[in-house]
């Protein structure tokens, strides 16, 4: 039975053909069986988001209900106009730092106009097609930003999981020592029922995943704290009642200034979540063997941004584990996404009150699980074992996300990764003086092997992308090849790609060359280097018959034009 006739198509207008959201063409052909895989994983993954949205919201420095209803509207809004067949969307560890920062210096006016600058900031990105750069972020540092948010999150839940009653400081480092300063001030009724909770979270998997670790840990530490009457801080006793209902409408307050102030966090905001909904995104590929459209995730994620704060929310992005519980739970389409926020609704009408009684120390413990299951701590031993240097690119950007924050780890992560790969590339990339015993090419018309090559002819062989790093050795080279010849030929067959600096440096070597009457041939340019060097009007400067195919033509023209008069003249009389 077809619940949505074959062939049907969600049409967009003329402005927005180049976006194709999931939902446009996922349900041809969609069936009763269909819906019923997609009601059992959405309801699934609304349960396991329901502490979770919650959880986050309080670490992030807002109302337990905000983060419900970011999650709410992110997940209809991502599984709608999103770029992935089995995205969840909504409130997510890797923004709590960020978040939390803005709640402290601007408050949630802050955080809301933060967050809807960052909704821009994605669409953009979306629209101009940068999906497929921000797979070039190197793995090292986001295995290691990833791993320092972790440790930030699990650090942070340690005065609610142990009772203790004191402002957490912002950094890690103060956050510990204040810690241990009011570790007197522990609360054993309160540090006992976290340590259940988190033991239910860490070992309840290990038995059975059909029933959240999570769930089971929030319901089990709400009875027991209620049953025994302990004296353990709840959600009610610290935010009051979670309101049931609609959340109404909420207009940002604006201004120039706040957008100055903002712009660098809602950046921060914008790159961590297109970073994170197109892992989640990959990862969903991965165990589906589909294919996300990585534009469209950006614009859908961008919407959801835009729209969650209207509605009280705040920033949101692709969760990787809830998209991970989807998928293994069954889902077939975004249908699956839908009914996860509409069971988070169900949850806000009728159950919104009970949730009050929940332990703050149990969520806290529920958090400390996600920090633990989130850190790539294999990925340590990986790369120690792996490039040493890529090690330290990722251990750089995991100390400096922990000790300052996620804007100096993950910058400093990519500066580090840039120079280690252009020190890569450098090394790939070399000049030499070419001669027939020197050459590795062993035959055909672009070997010198057993050439002879006439006087007064000098041959420097490249290799690699010639770019800024390797022109000291463009230079070498050609100070190392002594005398004035008549005739210097570069072979460039293995130069995929040559930068502004090394053209630079070319052009300055052929006028200097020409000046002193000495002919230059290229051969065997590929596409690239042919473009760079006939545009900057080299190719034009060298002559007609500089460019050859091989070494064997060149040869051949310089036999051909060797024994004519050189070019600058050289009469006696």
């Amino acid at each position: 039975m077809h619940l949505i006739p074959a062939g049907c198509r969600v049409e967009f207008p003329q402005t927005l053909k180049g976006y194709r959201p999931v939902i446009a063409h996922l349900f041809s052909g969609y069936r009763r069986e269909h819906f019923l895989a997609d009601l059992g994983a959405g309801l699934t993954v609304g349960i396991i988001a329901l502490p979770l949205s919650i959880g986050f919201a309080i670490a992030s420095g807002v109302k337990p209900e905000q983060g419900l209803w970011t999650a709410i509207i992110a997940g209809i809004i991502v599984s709608l106009l999103g770029g992935s067949r089995f995205q969840v969307a909504g409130p997510t560890g890797a923004f709590v730092p960020v978040l939390a920062g803005i709640v402290a210096i601007h408050g949630y006016a802050g955080l809301a106009l933060a967050t809807i600058l960052a909704g821009g900031l994605l669409i953009v990105m979306g629209v101009f097609r940068f999906g497929a750069l921000l797979r070039y972020i190197p793995y090292p540092v986001v295995a290691g930003f990833t791993s320092g948010i972790a440790v930030i999150i699990f650090l942070g839940q340690i005065p609610a999981f142990l009772g203790l009653e004191m402002k957490a400081p912002p950094h890690a480092p103060e956050l510990v020592l204040a810690i241990v300063r009011h570790g007197s001030e522990l609360r054993w009724q309160t540090g006992l029922l976290g340590l259940m909770s988190f033991l239910v979270v860490m070992l309840w998997p290990r038995i059975t995943s059909k029933v959240p670790a999570a769930i089971l840990a929030v319901i089990g530490g709400t009875v027991l704290a209620f049953w025994l009457k302990w004296p353990v801080e709840t959600i009610a006793s610290r935010y009051g009642e979670l309101p049931a209902g609609l959340p109404g409408w909420h207009l940002p307050e604006f201004s120039l200034e706040m957008v100055r102030a903002l712009a660098g966090p809602a950046f921060t905001i914008a790159m961590l979540g297109a970073i994170e909904s197109l892992l989640s995104a990959t990862v969903a590929d991965g165990m589906t063997d589909s294919r996300h459209d990585s534009n469209a995730e950006l614009i859908g994620q961008g919407l959801a941004n835009i729209a969650a704060p209207l509605f009280g929310g705040f920033a949101a992005t692709g969760a990787i584990a809830r998209t991970a519980a989807n998928i293994r739970s069954g889902a077939r389409s975004p249908v699956s996404g839908l009914v996860h926020a509409v069971v988070l609704v169900l949850f806000v009408f009728v159950a919104a009150p009970f949730a009050g009684h929940i332990p703050l120390a149990t969520l806290a413990a529920v958090l400390m699980g996600v920090a633990i299951r989130m850190a790539e701590w294999h990925t340590f031993v990986e790369l120690w074992r792996g490039p040493r240097a890529d090690f330290f690119v990722m251990l750089a950007a995991f100390v400096l996300t922990v000790l300052f924050d996620l804007t100096v780890g993950v910058s400093s992560g990519l500066v580090m990764a840039v120079v280690l790969f252009v020190k890569r590339m450098e090394e790939t990339s070399q000049v030499h003086l070419l001669t027939p015993e020197s050459d590795s090419e062993s035959d055909g018309s672009n070997s010198l092997r057993g050439r002879e090559v006439p006087d007064g002819v000098v041959l420097f062989r490249f290799e690699g992308p010639l770019f800024f790093a390797a022109v000291e050795k463009l230079e070498a080279a050609l100070r190392a090849s002594g005398g004035r010849p008549r005739m210097v030929v570069f072979r460039l067959r293995h130069v995929p790609a040559i930068d502004a600096t090394a053209l630079h440096s070319l052009e300055v070597a052929v006028e200097k060359m020409q000046r002193d009457g000495v002919r230059v041939l290229v051969t065997g340019l590929q596409p690239q280097p042919s473009r760079v060097l006939e545009s900057s009007g080299l190719l034009a400067k060298l002559g007609d018959g500089a460019v050859c195919e091989s070494i064997a033509e060149a040869l051949e023209k310089a036999r051909a034009w060797l024994p004519a008069p050189p070019a600058v003249g050289n009469d006696e009389g």
